[in-house]
This record gives C-alpha cells, sequence and structure tokens, in this order.
C-alpha cells in the first residue's frame, strides 16, 4: 500500500504560478510510475500530466502543455506539478496517483492509488 500526500494547492490570480507537491509513504514508490489529474464540479476526472518511475517520459494534456511541467525526486519519494500561466479554466482538484503495473499514461482508471486532492482555484 502506498500513500500519497498532495500539498501546494490555492487560491491564485490567472497569470500566476504554483508548484504542487505529492509525497509517498514508500520507497519502493520510486519504481512505479506517477501522474496528475483534475476534477472540477460538474466534470470528469482528467488527465494532466504523468512520468515514468525514471523520469525520462513524460505526458501532458494539450491543454496544460507549455505550462505545466511534471516532474519527481525519487531520493525523495516526490513528484512535483510547476503550474505556470494558470488559467481560470485550471480551476480544479489536482489528484497525485501512482501505477504500479503496466503503465497507462493517460488513464486515470488504471492507476492504483491516489491522494486526497489538493484545491486549485484561479480567479481571472
Amino acid at each position: 500500500q502506498v500513500q500519497l500526500v498532495e500539498s501546494g494547492g490555492g487560491l491564485v490570480q490567472a497569470g500566476d504560478s504554483l508548484r504542487l507537491s505529492c509525497v509517498a509513504s514508500r520507497r519502493t514508490s520510486s519504481y512505479y510510475a506517477m501522474g496528475w489529474f483534475r476534477q472540477a464540479p460538474g466534470k470528469e476526472r482528467e488527465f494532466v500530466a504523468s512520468i515514468s518511475w525514471s523520469g525520462d517520459a513524460t505526458f501532458y494534456a494539450d491543454s496544460v502543455k507549455g505550462r505545466f511541467t511534471i516532474s519527481r525526486d525519487n531520493a525523495r519519494d516526490t513528484v512535483y506539478l510547476q503550474m505556470n500561466s494558470l488559467k481560470s479554466e485550471d480551476t480544479a482538484v489536482y489528484y497525485c496517483a501512482a501505477e504500479s503495473s503496466t503503465w497507462h499514461p493517460m488513464e486515470w482508471k488504471e492507476y492504483d492509488y491516489w491522494g486526497q486532492g489538493t484545491q486549485v482555484s484561479v480567479s481571472s
């Protein structure tokens, strides 16, 4: 079992930046692919970004390409999501997730472990 704890959300203005962090409870989580997903009120959960266990492969949703960057520090069991040029449409609860088996980078239903989420609100 892996526990994930997100932090770094908050209320910002459009154009601002935030960095989300996700800390895993187990060192073996460094072998897991990790992803960030988000869910806005009344909408389905959607893919934001994901990263392989080694960090050499990353994927992004088209809506965040060029603005968001996912990275990981396996020595600290931590995954980050740097979010720049935030827009009001980025407002959502952001979830960190880990996948322990065959990696499906963009499929939230394939991820095994989830954090509790952190709220990101962007005012226009």
